[in-house]
């Protein structure tokens, strides 16, 4: 395979994984802040911080004005963060690729792309039009995944592609549950309430799984240990790394590599790192330091995918 097509494979899911990501939060914390008697410190700062490239000041301006930080999020052009962004990345990486990859997939990339660019868009986020356009395009984003799954030849393209769609997922957890954290200056020993976790459990689809799974009321620790360690959790941050050791596997007996062991150690050492941190030993002091340490680990074996396999200098 052409290191070309593998790049847009990998960047085409990748992108896609981040509007996903992108809509969940929008969609959680849109519907969260009207119940103001249980969320009154829920704001859009958060959700700003992670998707916009906007200064503090420009988030804490927005934090509280819906409007404006659906604008921020969805339709800036200036925001590389934003869905309009996205989805034009995503569109141009796909268009790439168009056989390599099927057509209901290139459809629905296609389709998003021109959804995000039509010309009223503006006038319905500000009108009782926005939650629904905001789920319609947490619905495209769905089925966009499902046509993935249900289309796409299992190869050596694939393997790319859920390359790119784990290691975003894994980034998108590790920021939500990084920001959320924060709010509590990581101080796990003060315990929190369930609804404190409600609104980083709700934007990462894992709310029902934890009531269903946590029964005690350490809620601090079950909210850490479902986002970061449950192995049942799909956008865990060991779940997706697990998934990304598969994919990686596949890649690597199709590319005999003099890089191979290099990139495999890497990898092993980023995923024991989770695999084998003893849980009871993150406390206040370190939890900060943890989640950065995956972070930085993370964004390193990406670099390192794309300088073997996609030719990047």
């Amino acid at each position: 395979m052409l290191s070309r097509i593998a790049d847009s494979l990998f960047w085409t899911n990748r992108y896609m994984e981040r509007a996903d990501g992108l809509l969940r939060c929008t969609m959680t914390n849109y519907i969260l802040m009207f119940d103001k008697g249980v969320t009154n410190n829920l704001s859009w700062q958060h959700i700003l911080q992670i998707f916009s490239n906007s200064n503090e000041a420009a988030v804490e301006a927005m934090q509280f004005n819906t409007e404006a930080a659906l604008k921020e999020l969805l339709l800036n052009t200036g925001n590389p963060g934003s869905l309009k962004c996205i989805m034009g990345k995503a569109r141009e990486n796909a268009r790439a690729i168009q056989d390599n990859i099927t057509k209901e997939v290139w459809e629905q990339v296609n389709g998003m792309y021109h959804a995000i660019n039509a010309p009223n868009l503006e006038g319905k986020l500000r009108s009782y039009e926005a939650l629904e356009l905001v789920d319609t395009f947490s619905k495209e984003s769905i089925l966009y995944n499902g046509v993935t799954d249900t289309t796409m030849p299992r190869g050596l393209g694939w393997a790319f592609m859920n390359l790119g769609r784990y290691i975003e997922r894994c980034f998108i957890t590790i920021e939500v549950a990084d920001k959320f954290f924060s709010m509590i200056d990581y101080k796990l020993d003060e315990e929190k309430d369930i609804l404190q976790w409600r609104p980083m459990l709700l934007a990462l689809s894992g709310y029902e799984l934890h009531l269903k799974t946590y029964r005690s009321a350490a809620h601090n620790e079950n909210a850490l240990h479902q986002v970061i360690f449950n192995k049942d959790f799909t956008r865990s941050v060991f779940y997706s790394l697990n998934r990304t050791s598969k994919y990686l596997v596949d890649v690597l007996q199709e590319n005999n590599t003099e890089h191979k062991d290099a990139i495999s150690k890497r990898f092993g050492r980023l995923l024991s790192k989770v695999e084998y941190t003893d849980f009871d030993t993150l406390n206040n002091n370190n939890l900060e330091a943890f989640l950065d340490d995956i972070r930085t680990e993370l964004a390193a074996f990406s670099n390192m995918i794309g300088q073997i396999f996609f030719s990047y200098v």
